[in-house]
């Protein structure tokens, strides 16, 4: 095809004004006053407004991927709408978390999803459960870079190298300048571009004279199976199994919760959750409606020609030939921008994601535990400009990239989901047990082999069939190897506990050392009462010395100092340290207000929304005593 000069001018007069656009929402950012310019960048300071959250959030699953894939699941003959499952599964998945990890995972001010897996499993396994949330992203940004390549390549006859580095080099620039605000600002203008282009593009599609009516191909076979599909009784167990998979296996992405984590309070992130999912589902019509039109169209009829895409082998360009082939060229142009757009809505969000989880936990937690917030953010700005160039790098091997990406994403599914139902939801898992379901979940889904990357299945699952030479699962494995992975998490948590405990093991082999963790959990209020002193309505002071709790000095441990709210206002509450080595002040809370951390707890503390204090990673100086004090009442804990 000749080189397109009028698209080429329209795609980079697109790059130009997102670009454009991130530099502005990074320069809005830097005007933010923050004592934690990091958690800027990451969270936003976590006061997303509630327009701009949800745009982020929607246009965050609605990728080049996701327009793309819809529209070729529902043309292809062998599959159909039937088989079009992300739009349901990413609004199901939305919808579940709101409704059950939001809340949990906001009121407690995380700034990642691998926090709460920090605190409880310690550093060396959050270490590793970075490492499939990291590949996932890398994987996914290379594939959205290497379709848009593609893309851009048939349609425009541009080299796809040029596009992908050009695309790589936008998004990074702007990603690293701004963090969140600029990924989110730009996601504005991406979504609005992908609606009105995709519908735009649509009545010209359906009045080509190529194209036959869709109601009709929808219940007969024209050129091709309807559009419809059908679903055989022996493929309904991996129907069952690929959709569980979207519904739950989106949920333990920090993609998701890095948006949820910036909304201004836990119920405005479960209406963000909400919200974004019904924009997903109404995101995919078009793309449904372009795949049918594919399937409707005599492409003899077209500058095209026979044979059609899915005889080339070019049924993943489907939307991008129907809007060349079907469109007035100044229609195309716009949705070619359109997947563009859709590219980088996607592709800053696994950039910046991947670069917030290194540097807050690998860099800041495990390798540079008193890193300045300056250091902090260079530490994400370069470790985007390193990921960001990996991907682009990767996306060169287009073929063997998306399946990569399926299979980390398979891995994020397996081995975190678990993970994070454990830590949210059930009481005293330890590192045993995550430790064990994390391994057992990666070797029954490696076990399990991959036929699109020719890797030959060990176990052979019930309903296991060779297919055109390849073995194919028709058991739903992958929600087998989930249950398992999670049903060995807490098995093994209870058993390593109880050995211990009992004394059946000795001590000295407990090397993550469960046996000598306490979560501390003291209700001042409540324990002056018991105690016998009546707390002061008016002024007075009144202490309670409760035994200190046991600080092992070989392992880290996070204890939470609680206190409990009788009185109404809104008071200030002040939290010191007292021990052979004098007194010094931890935290000012004030509520709905502000939350002061002294410079030599700053990243050793967390204030939760009722004051309450965790010391993270607590060894042997943090011994004494702690006094929590309130309007003029002063209670001494320990």
């Amino acid at each position: 095809m000749p080189l397109s000069t009028s698209g080429l001018v329209a795609l980079v007069a697109f790059y130009v004004v997102t670009l454009a656009t991130g530099i502005w929402a990074s320069w809005k950012a830097k005007k933010l006053k923050s004592r934690k310019p990091s958690e800027v960048a990451m969270v936003g300071n976590r006061k997303m407004g509630f327009c701009l959250g949800l745009f982020t959030a929607t246009a965050t699953w609605v990728g080049g991927a996701y327009i793309n894939g819809t529209a070729e699941i529902v043309y292809l003959p062998s599959r159909g709408l039937v088989w079009v499952q992300a739009p349901a599964g990413f609004a199901l998945s939305l919808l579940i978390g709101g409704l059950f990890f939001v809340n949990p995972m906001r009121s407690k001010k995380y700034v990642t999803m691998m926090d709460p897996l920090q605190e409880t499993y310690g550093n060396v396994m959050a270490s590793l459960m970075f490492i499939p949330s990291l590949i996932g992203d890398i994987f996914w940004f290379a594939a959205i870079l290497a379709s848009l390549g593609a893309t851009m390549q048939v349609i425009l006859d541009i080299h796809g190298i040029l596009v992908i580095i050009i695309s790589a080099c936008t998004v990074i620039i702007y990603t690293l300048l701004g963090g969140l605000y600029s990924v989110a600002y730009t996601d504005v203008i991406q979504l609005i571009f992908i609606t009105v282009s995709l519908w735009v593009c649509i009545p010209f599609a359906l009045m080509n004279p190529a194209t036959k009516s869709i109601s009709y191909t929808a219940a007969h076979d024209v050129f091709q199976a309807s559009w419809i599909g059908k679903m055989e009784v022996q493929y309904l167990g991996r129907w069952l199994d690929d959709f569980l998979y979207l519904v739950l296996g989106s949920i333990p992405w920090q993609i998701y919760f890095q948006r949820v984590l910036s909304a201004s309070s836990p119920n405005e992130g479960r209406l963000i959750s909400y919200l974004s999912g019904l924009g997903c589902f109404i995101m995919a019509i078009p793309s449904v409606v372009i795949g049918a039109v594919a399937a409707s169209t005599d492409w003899n009829q077209t500058a095209y020609g026979l044979p059609s895409p899915n005889d080339r082998g070019e049924s993943a360009l489907i939307l991008p030939l129907v809007l060349y082939h079907l469109c007035p060229t100044y229609v195309a142009l716009g949705g070619l921008g359109a997947l563009a757009a859709a590219v980088m809505s996607s592709g800053d969000s696994a950039l910046l994601s991947a670069g917030t989880l290194f540097a807050h936990n690998i860099y800041r937690k495990v390798f540079r535990k008193h890193a300045s917030e300056e250091e902090v953010l260079w530490a994400m700005r370069m470790s985007m400009v390193i990921f960001g160039m990996m991907s682009a790098g990767l996306a060169f091997y287009a073929h063997s990239i998306y399946d990569l990406w399926f299979l980390s994403g398979e891995l994020v599914y397996a081995l975190l989901f678990p993970q994070l139902c454990c830590v949210l939801f059930i009481r005293n898992t330890n590192t045993y047990g995550s430790a064990a379901g994390f391994f057992l979940g990666l070797l029954l889904r490696l076990l399990a082999g991959e036929p699109a990357l020719n890797i030959p299945p060990v176990i052979h699952y019930p309903g296991c069939s060779l297919v055109d030479g390849a073995y194919v699962q028709l058991f739903p494995f992958k929600l087998f190897t989930m249950l398992v992975s999670l049903l060995t998490i807490i098995s093994v948590s209870h058993l390593s506990a109880f050995l211990f405990k009992a004394n059946i093991l000795p001590r000295r082999w407990d090397v993550c050392k469960i046996s000598g963790r306490q979560d501390v959990r003291l209700a001042v209020a409540i324990l002056c009462l018991t105690a016998g002193w009546a707390l002061p309505t008016q002024g007075g002071e009144a202490s309670l010395l409760v035994s200190q709790p046991n600080v092992n000095t070989t392992v880290a441990q996070n204890v939470l100092l609680s206190v409990a709210h009788t009185f109404g206002g809104s008071p200030i509450i002040k939290w010191t340290h007292t021990s052979p080595r004098g007194t010094s002040k931890i935290a000012e809370w004030k509520p709905r207000s502000y939350a002061n951390i002294s410079s030599g707890y700053i990243d050793r503390v967390k204030i939760y929304d009722n004051g309450s204090l965790q010391l993270l990673n607590v060894d042997i100086r943090d011994t004494g005593y702690y006094l929590v004090t309130r309007l003029s009442m002063k209670t001494c804990i320990s």
